[in-house]
């Protein structure tokens, strides 16, 4: 197939390949500015004012300053890995975003150009792929900065990602049972029908309503996925200074912030993509090709400034509760839940769509009932557990002579 494709193909190819990666850097300088416009809002502070209009370029500023920052290397460092461990954690993100589908595409000089980097046929075990390789890059950093620190911090990260990465799979799982396919594309073209029944023939069949316990369950794993808030365990300042990139500074550091952010934006696409319809939306005669790309854009903004919000709110787990969560709340009522998406499928072919439909709304309701109970914790009492202790005896002190005049 690549050999049919002539010289104007390859430069566009390249082309949109290059496009879509500074677009990606666009973003994230964006999401950061957001970010910390949004909760120095909500904390009633002006936040950035200063760089570009409404502080804009602020994130820009920072990119700049520790571009020419003084990179700093510890001397116990592994040399090699402490310098591709940046790397290994900034790659899989700008890999996970290559088949996710933000356009309809054009026509430009004979050729279509689909907004799109690639539409894989396995597109879903694509994104896990690339989620499992970002673990690398943390696992590395830890353990080549030579430091006791970011090892513990790379240690509590990877178990954190690998935990949570199983609860995100089988939410996956569950959209892909629904669907009937892997590939993203075909996924959104399924997500632009609209419901059978009269009263919500306006609606769109997108799967956030039919399959709302596995967006909960993908968007709770992909907080901790990626580190952030309540789940930002592996950086907590308070216990590891700062995580597995302790050791680092100037452009490496930059590398890892940049990470971080691409990674939030690339679980928000995949959430849109998946569970929101992706980049469809209400059509327009004017620009037409345009629409669907500002459609993904909207979405992909209310999902980002829901994960800030959350961020803003919440305040951080405790990591054996974090833990605790992953495999004891999570992997569980994903299995569940898969169990009854196949009944979802099954069970019309048996009792009919209107009991099928009324035994999946029963089994969905038990999903967020054991949801919830999970996502708040268990509160604990302010008795003191067991028998009280007894009382420590204090030595008595003796009083001091007093000493004539």
């Amino acid at each position: 197939m690549l050999a049919k494709i002539d010289w104007v193909g390859w430069i566009l190819l390249v082309a949109r390949m290059v496009v879509i990666f500074a677009g990606l850097l666009v973003v994230v300088m964006l999401v950061i500015w957001m970010e910390r416009k949004v909760v120095a809002d909500m904390q009633m502070r002006p936040g950035p004012n200063r760089a570009g209009p409404a502080g804009i370029l602020v994130t820009l500023a920072d990119g700049a300053k520790l571009f020419f920052k003084e990179g700093i290397m510890p001397i116990t460092a592994d040399r090699a890995v402490y310098l591709v461990a940046p790397v290994a954690a900034l790659v899989p993100a700008f890999l996970a975003f290559a088949v996710i589908p933000f356009g309809t595409g054009v026509r430009l000089f004979g050729h279509r150009i689909p907004f799109q980097g690639t539409d894989l046929n396995i597109g879903i075990l694509w994104i896990l792929a690339m989620a499992s390789l970002a673990v690398y890059g943390v696992v590395l950093a830890g353990w080549s900065s030579g430091s006791n620190y970011p090892l513990l911090g790379s240690i509590r990260a990877t178990a954190q990602m690998i935990s949570y990465e199983v609860g995100m799979g089988l939410a996956l799982v569950a959209v892909m049972l629904y669907s009937g396919t892997l590939t993203l594309s075909r996924i959104v073209a399924l997500q632009g029908r609209h419901f059978g029944v009269s009263w919500l023939t306006w609606l769109p069949k997108w799967n956030l309503f039919l399959q709302f316990p596995a967006f909960l369950i993908y968007m709770t794993a992909a907080l901790a996925e990626t580190n952030r808030p309540p789940f930002d365990l592996p950086e907590a300042e308070t216990e590891l200074v700062a995580g597995h990139h302790t050791e680092y500074s100037g452009i490496k550091f930059a590398m890892f912030y940049l990470a971080e952010y691409l990674h939030m934006v690339t679980v928000s696409s995949v959430g849109v993509t998946l569970f929101l319809g992706g980049w469809r939306g209400p059509m327009f005669h004017v620009v037409p090709w345009l629409w669907p790309s500002v459609w993904f854009a909207v979405k992909l903004v209310a999902v980002v400034y829901a994960m800030i919000w959350i961020r803003a709110t919440l305040p951080r787990f405790r990591y054996d509760r974090l833990m605790s969560f992953g495999w004891k709340a999570l992997i569980p009522i994903g299995l569940l839940w898969i169990l009854v998406t196949a009944a979802a499928i099954q069970l019309p072919k048996v009792y009919g769509n209107w009991k099928a439909a009324y035994v999946t709304f029963l089994a969905t309701i038990l999903v967020l009932l054991l949801f919830a109970p999970a996502l708040v914790g268990k509160p604990r009492s302010a008795e003191p557990e067991g028998p009280p202790a007894p009382p420590v005896p204090v030595p008595a002190i003796p009083a001091k002579p007093e000493v004539e005049p």
